[in-house]
This record gives C-alpha cells, structure tokens and sequence, in this order.
C-alpha cells in the first residue's frame, strides 16, 4: 500500500492532538531520525497548529550512532558534556511536551561489544537520570512510529514490499484508515481498557500467580494501594490526558520490589540495544533474577540483569490479551513499542512510582520506600504465551481468574 500525504497527515494529528495532546503555549522536544525529514516537518506543523510556543528537534541516526561506538572510546561515549546537562536542567524547567518516533534498525549495534554499550549507558544514567526523575509524571510524551527500509526488511526479509507491509502493520495497530475517524477509534479503544482497569483495581488483589506449559511458573507480590492503569495518563501540572505508546494495549501496574519467586519465560525475542536476545527464561528468588538462561544473546542478558542494583528486579507487569492487533499482525516488530503490546510482558528495572496514590509529587526515594523499584533500565519482556493462565490472589486468600489461554477469563471480553 501506498500511503499518501492525507494519510500521513491524519497519523501525524493522531500522535500529536491525541498521543500527545499538545497544549496551547507549550514547548516540545520532537526525537525522530534524520531519515524522516518530511515526516517530521508534518509533525512539527501538527504541532504549531495545535498551539505550541515552540518546536525542538533532535535528529538521530542509526548509521551515526553505530559509527560513534566503532570508533569512540567508551569513556568519552559515556561523558555528558556541559552543554547536555544544562539542556536536561532546561527540561526540568520548561517541563516540554515530548515526542518520540521511532523507526530504529534492530541490527544497528549488531557486533558491538555489549560490555561497552551497558558501559556507556551507566555512565550517561549517573548524570542525567535525576532529570528524567524530576519530570516524570509532570509532562507529556508519546513514543509512535515510523518504517524506516532496514526494519521494514528485518520484518519482511523477503518481499519487496517490505516497507508498505509495515505500513500498513502499523496504520492497523493505531487504528487509523482512509475513512475513518481515528480519534474516535482512540476513544472507544482507552475507554475499555479504562474499564479492565477500574475491575482490577476493584479486586484488591494481594499478588498474582503465572503458569504456562513452557516453564513459567511464578508469583509476584502487588503494592498495597498501586493502581491498575493503562491506555493513557494525566500531565499532574496542567490536568492534560495523553497516550505515551501507540499503539498501547496493556494494563499495568508496578509491583513490590524484591517480591517475586520462581520462573518466567519469554514468548518473543527481546531487541536490546538493538542486538537480539532470544528463547530465554529468568528464574527470580526473593525478588530478584538470580540466574537466566538464552539459546542467543546470554552475555547480553546477564549484563543488563546486573546494569545497576535495581535491574535485576521487576518495575512492572503488564495484562494483554492475546486478540491484540499487534499479536493479529502474525510477526515480530524488533520494537518493543510493538512486541510488548502483542501479549502479557514483565519489565526489569524502573517501575512507575505514579500507580501510588500521589505518586506524581513523591520523590524517587519515598517512592522506593512505598515499594517502586528504581534503575537506568526500564526493560519489557514477552511472557503471554497462548495457554498463560494469571490468577489473583487476595489478602484473604480467595483467588479470581484473571486470565486463561493466553486472554481475559471474565466475561471473555477483547475490547475494541
């Protein structure tokens, strides 16, 4: 298929009124490769019509990157410059309304040492951490996506029309057409997820207890009080709601940190730094991943398991039912944005300290107090396979299916 400037017109609107929801008078950081030029111009334009004061532009590239790690050494990779850190001191202050569109090769860092690309990125997470820490919850941001020649191909390596087969992938899983009002489609599509929200948080449900024929067999420990969420989020400044991924299909929650045990094995190859870990399983006592097994990528894995103190503990589960539309697409997307809305995931690292109650105005250290796990990473892993059962547990110790078969047990609903 191919897609037309209406098309791209109308995405572009999507991401930035209803991904975004970009307000009057503010500023916005727009991430996007240098590939993408004249998508970004549309965007850039969405934006100026829906009110932006004004529009920031970082370019990326793959090729540029995958250079500076050939040729660089790591110690000046991983320096952050004066120059960026006021930039980061400038976003805690101007709090800009963030847009990230991704369309990254998942080969591009193939051969790269990953002791040197988990190095790099410890060393950058010192420094500019504190500031992805102080806006969180007090701005907006949506990660969307664009095809770019190498994913399409790592997708679909053997047709020549790999690029419009993403396309259309993609225009699918965010509900836009020719003829359709996408905005609407959006509507329809949070308010449900909304609704399986509101009946988990309605249960109370003390922990949650996984099985599956291919090893899965694990139980994690729920925060008293941390909120279900899924589909979109509130800015806690201006009261604005957003979309942060689109396409989205999760429900989510972080759990306690440090309380899970047993075993969960991943459904789906994980791209990481865009390298490959495939058929894998991470076993978990008293909290944390103590050892992990990959037929590809072990060396990968087991470093960003030990990246910093909280990567080898979980910061989220997540609920996606098998239907999903990105599951329906048949393939892996070799983007997490994607694979992780195709079924159940867990996520190592970083949890969301805004599931607590007033989270939003909580530091880092009272919200790991309450439970939030912290670290440099925030990983997501595929673990829905097709026969997942998920039961909650609570405090009194009834138990409530919540999914069987790889999908919700109550009611067999699939939303929209």
């Amino acid at each position: 298929m191919k897609i037309s400037d209406k098309m791209l017109r109308k995405y572009a609107e999507l991401i930035v009124r209803t991904g975004a929801n970009v307000q009057k008078g503010q500023v916005v950081q727009l991430n996007i490769s240098v590939e993408q030029h004249a998508f970004a111009d549309m965007v850039i334009e969405a934006c100026y019509r829906a009110g932006a004061r004004k529009v920031n532009v970082d370019w990326n590239s793959d090729t540029a990157s995958r250079l500076h790690f050939q040729y660089a050494d790591t110690e000046t990779l991983g320096m952050v410059l004066p120059w960026e850190e006021e930039k980061a001191k400038q976003g805690v202050k101007d709090l800009p309304c963030r847009i990230f569109i991704a369309s990254d090769d998942p080969d591009a860092m193939r051969g790269i040492a990953p002791q040197k690309l988990s190095d790099v990125m410890q060393s950058r997470a010192r420094v500019l951490k504190p500031y992805r820490n102080a806006i969180e919850g007090k701005h907006q941001w949506v990660i969307a996506a664009y095809p770019s020649e190498k994913w399409a191909r790592k997708c679909f390596p053997d047709t020549e029309d790999a690029v419009d087969r993403l396309w259309e992938a993609i225009l699918k899983t965010v509900r836009v057409t020719e003829d359709n009002d996408p905005v609407q489609a959006w509507k329809e599509h949070t308010d449900f997820i909304e609704s399986k929200a509101a009946w988990l948080n309605a249960q109370g449900f003390s922990s949650l207890r996984y099985r599956s024929a291919n090893g899965t067999d694990f139980t994690v420990e729920l925060i008293p009080g941390a909120r279900w969420e899924g589909a979109g989020a509130t800015n806690s400044v201006n009261g604005a709601f957003y979309i942060p991924n689109m396409p989205t299909e999760e429900i989510f929650t972080s759990p306690a940190a440090g309380k899970c045990e047993g075993t969960l094995t991943a459904v789906k190859p994980l791209s990481w730094n865009s390298q490959l870990i495939e058929d894998f399983s991470i076993r978990f006592e008293n909290g944390r991943a103590v050892s992990c097994t990959a037929r590809k990528g072990q060396e990968l894995l087991e470093r960003m398991i030990r990246m910093d103190e909280g990567a080898c503990m979980l910061g989220e589960v997540a609920l996606v039912p098998k239907e999903s539309p990105v599951n329906q697409c048949g393939f892996l997307f070799y983007e997490t944005l994607f694979d992780e809305n195709a079924c159940c995931h867990a996520a190592l690292g970083m949890g969301f300290k805004e599931v607590l109650p007033g989270g939003d105005d909580m530091t880092m250290e009272e919200a790991r107090k309450r439970g939030i796990n912290d670290s440099i990473i925030h990983v997501d892993f595929m673990i829905g396979a097709d026969d997942l059962s998920i039961d909650g547990i609570r405090p009194d110790g009834s138990i409530e299916a919540i999914f069987r078969n790889g999908t919700w047990a109550r009611g067999g609903e699939t939303g929209t």
